[in-house]
């Protein structure tokens, strides 16, 4: 069965007009403000395999960044996954944690140094497409053991947040500054319920969005129930159905109950971006961590329509960082991309730059030139990836 969050991406970026775009809110962005932007430093850890060495390389990473016991003892951690799309969304016949999913070896690792650290509470969370399902139901459909995590530290829970889940009421979270797509977005309570945010994500390339690292990964976040083509005209509804299109395309606004566009658009190459980084300023990342031991090229998914082509791919390295635009503009480098990049430039040539506009929000900035980059070089770490435009078969 064809996986519907592909056929998604690949029609908003062949077919999608921005002729919508006449409200947009225009960006400002100056040197003065790119300048304001938080800088700090980002790791880079060399690891060949999925073993013993994954959480020896991250426990080095984490040392070089200041320890991890000052940002989480005590305290309450969320990690979101990426796990995107469906089990049965395959690159051949390789499982998906060696081409587009987090591989359960980092997962548990990083469970493990959290633990260890001294967090409290460790809640997983990904928004999976199985409607009301347990989180830990998805990972068992995937062929995964969710309790070799629950026994990698104390206290460790499960989320599905592509719905109210557990949980009273959505939380809201307001964007500093009025949004560049959306005033505000309602997400899971777990977003909320949490001391200290973790992006765990892959070294990836996407077709909307040029490349898909720790903020990206967030756009996940945002449930189904209030943001799919399915969602009632008034309130979230009880179950999830459907998938993101409307945040992709523009073709319909959020339930009036949550917070409505401040920007129309129906480009993916506008939105999206923009929705990202305004997800990033309004829940903010505490820790970055990209899974770039193996990967592939050619997008976030294996099924990107007719004409892509992917391949699997073996970079083997990991990245970390305390600020997730510095971590994704160094990530972006590795790849063999310019972070300064923006529209029209790879890997930006269908999209505008989610760096750009994070770094606008005062999230963090994407000058390599203020990012202080311990560990392994850029130089010695980079594995270039192909532009997207070279990636398609006629």
């Amino acid at each position: 069965m064809r996986n519907p969050y592909s056929r998604r991406d690949f029609l908003g970026a062949m077919g999608v007009a921005a002729a919508g775009a006449a409200m947009a809110k225009p960006l400002m962005a100056s040197a003065a403000s790119a300048l304001k932007a938080p800088a700090g430093r980002v790791a880079i850890g060399l690891c060949p395999e999925y073993n013993r060495q994954v959480a020896d390389t991250l426990s080095a990473m984490f040392d070089q960044l200041g320890g991890l016991a000052p940002l989480v003892r005590g305290k309450s951690v969320a990690i979101k996954l990426n796990l995107t799309g469906l089990p049965s969304s395959k690159l051949g016949t390789m499982p998906n944690q060696m081409t587009h999913w987090v591989h359960p070896q980092v997962i548990g690792s990083l469970v493990s140094l959290l633990g260890k650290a001294g967090a409290q509470r460790i809640r997983l969370l990904e928004s999976a497409p199985a409607g009301t399902k347990p989180l830990e139901e998805f990972m068992i459909s995937a062929g995964w053991q969710p309790k070799d995590f629950a026994a990698a530290a104390p206290h460790v829970e499960f989320e599905n947040t592509n719905f109210l889940g557990s949980g009273k009421g959505y939380a809201r979270f307001m964007v500093p500054g009025g949004g560049l797509m959306y005033a505000g977005y309602d997400l899971n309570h777990s977003y909320r319920d949490c001391d200290v945010f973790v992006s765990l994500a892959k070294l990836k390339e996407h077709r909307t969005a040029g490349i898909t690292l720790s903020m990206k990964n967030c756009f996940g976040i945002t449930p189904c129930t209030i943001y799919s083509d399915n969602a009632p005209q008034d309130e979230p509804s009880i179950v999830p159905v459907g998938f993101r299109g409307p945040m992709h395309s523009g073709s319909r606004v959020p339930p009036k109950s949550a917070p409505q566009p401040v920007a129309q658009s129906t480009d993916p190459g506008f939105r999206v971006p923009r929705v990202t980084a305004d997800l990033v300023a309004s829940r903010p990342i505490h820790l970055a961590v990209i899974d770039g031991i193996y990967t592939m090229t050619g997008g976030e998914l294996p099924d990107q329509g007719p004409h892509a082509l992917h391949q699997a791919i073996h970079p083997g390295l990991l990245i970390a960082g305390l600020n997730c635009v510095n971590t994704d503009a160094v990530a972006a480098a590795i790849m063999g991309f310019d972070p300064m990049a923006d529209r029209g430039t790879p890997p930006f040539e269908n999209c505008d730059s989610t760096l750009r506009f994070a770094e606008h929000l005062g999230v963090g900035t994407r000058d390599l030139t203020r990012i202080q980059v311990v560990g392994t070089p850029i130089a010695k770490a980079r594995y270039r990836f192909p532009a997207l435009t070279q990636l398609t078969t006629a």
